[in-house]
């Protein structure tokens, strides 16, 4: 005999929670499946973590412009060990809520793994389970290559394992992943090489949010190598040597990780048993509304190969389960105007089109603004960190398609300008609306 649920998601990340969470509100009779601890990679290996050791790098660069501000410190040095303990501490005491939070919201949760056995019936490890609506929300994981020597590195859940901080790293990679990892690494005192197959990291991103963080991670001492792929890693007697396209490169390192990208946990879903089709690296295609190709089977989140973000799951799975179980046949989620951060050093806040994106699209039409300046906090510092702001405004009206927002307080300031951006803000509103000062945040309604 197998159970039967109206709605079962597999996956017990933010998109799995949200989604079950919210049908169960409706009336509907839920349940997650889930292998390992619930929160998925963001709370466990993910955002969470990587924001706890991103507030010590920032305290760590605090403590250096103290000085500035005519403190007298003596720093003593700085224990990774106990940072890490508290960290882990903290994302237990989520964990430990994601179970109370599905009992009191009436979800049953169910461990273990899930293979599909038809497209309404699941196997998780004997257990027979059924349902109208499943949702495939499994996440991805970190990708290693395919290359001599690639398992004597670690990948991002290898940097959140380790227990002491190495002296020497080599980060390899160009995304959000390989910048935070190596400004966090930086910053708490280790000796920093970040590896680029080509010119450039964060290559998505507008070439002004690019340009200044790369001028910042060098000024900082990250030692970031371009144009340099890794063919392999060997062992030698003082570490892990790198071997790349030109020959040896970089020396000796502790520690060196692959922050080359993430693929999709569908291998062992038996996704062919319900007939999901996959493309080519295992992710699965869906529409405007969350559905795959096998009516009653739904993907959300980083599964799907759409933006890698929780809000973005979180947003998705809630939208699906209005509409599924809350009247709203017509809601889902628009993925325009998606704001995003990296939280390298300086933070860097994103929504909408980059410049060449709007060009591309509008031509002549595109006008840009743009702003540099030493905020106030680094106007008293030896160490300066540049602000950096682009509004990319189009037609008559300069209706704003695009904000780009690098400095200290990045991150906290994109959010309400999201939400104008959304609703069709234009340059004149932002003009009209009166400066908060003396804040970096004001100089997005004072640019000319």
């Amino acid at each position: 005999m197998s159970e039967h649920f109206d709605l079962i998601a597999i996956g017990g990340g933010s998109g799995g929670l949200s989604v079950a969470e919210r049908a169960a509100r409706y009336g509907a009779r839920c349940a997650v499946v889930e292998s390992g601890r619930l929160g998925g990679t963001c709370v466990n290996v993910g955002c969470v973590p990587k924001k706890v050791m991103w507030y010590g790098a920032e305290l760590a660069h605090a403590l250096h412009d103290a000085a500035d501000y005519g403190f007298d410190l003596d720093m003593r040095g700085f224990d990774w060990g106990a940072l890490v303990r508290k960290r882990e501490a903290y994302i237990s005491g989520i964990n430990t809520w994601y179970h109370t939070y599905l009992e009191d919201s009436e979800v049953t949760e169910i461990p273990g793994r899930a293979r599909f056995v038809d497209a309404n019936t699941l196997d998780v490890d004997g257990r027979l389970i059924r349902a109208d609506h499943i949702v495939v929300s499994v996440g991805g994981r970190p990708l290693i290559p395919d290359v001599p020597g690639a398992e004597l590195g670690m990948d991002s859940d290898g940097f959140f394992a380790l227990e002491e901080r190495p002296q020497r790293v080599a980060v390899i990679g160009a995304g959000y992943i390989a910048v935070e990892l190596a400004g966090v690494l930086n910053a708490l005192g280790s000796q920093v090489s970040l590896y680029l197959r080509k010119e450039t990291f964060l290559r998505s991103f507008d070439a002004m949010l690019r340009d200044t963080l790369m001028e910042q991670m060098l000024a900082d001492g990250v030692n970031v190598l371009p144009r340099t792929a890794i063919t392999g890693l060997k062992k030698t007697e003082g570490g892990i040597g790198l071997d790349c396209e030109q020959g040896e490169c970089g020396g000796e390192f502790d520690a060196v990780i692959w922050a080359i990208g993430r693929v999709p946990n569908t291998d062992d879903l038996n996704l062919d048993a319900a007939g999901v089709i996959q493309d080519g690296e295992g992710f699965i295609p869906v529409d405007g509304f969350q559905n795959t190709n096998v009516p009653g089977i739904y993907a959300i989140g980083d599964v799907t190969g759409g933006p890698a973000l929780t809000p973005v799951a979180i947003a998705a799975g809630r939208r699906l389960a209005d509409r599924l179980f809350g009247n709203q046949p017509e809601r889902h989620l628009s993925y325009e105007n998606i704001p995003t951060i990296v939280f390298s050093h300086p933070p860097i806040g994103t929504v909408g089109l980059t410049e060449d994106e709007a060009r591309e699209t509008h031509g002549e039409a595109v006008k840009v603004y743009t702003t540099r300046f030493t905020g106030m906090y680094h106007a008293m510092t030896e160490r300066k960190v540049m602000t950096a702001m682009k509004l990319i405004t189009v037609g008559v009206k300069e209706k704003v398609v695009g904000a780009h927002i690098i400095g200290p307080g990045a991150d906290e300031m994109l959010q309400g300008f999201a939400v104008a951006i959304r609703m069709g803000a234009t340059k004149r509103d932002l003009d009209d609306t009166v400066a908060l000062h003396p804040t970096s945040a004001e100089e997005l309604v004072t640019m000319k």
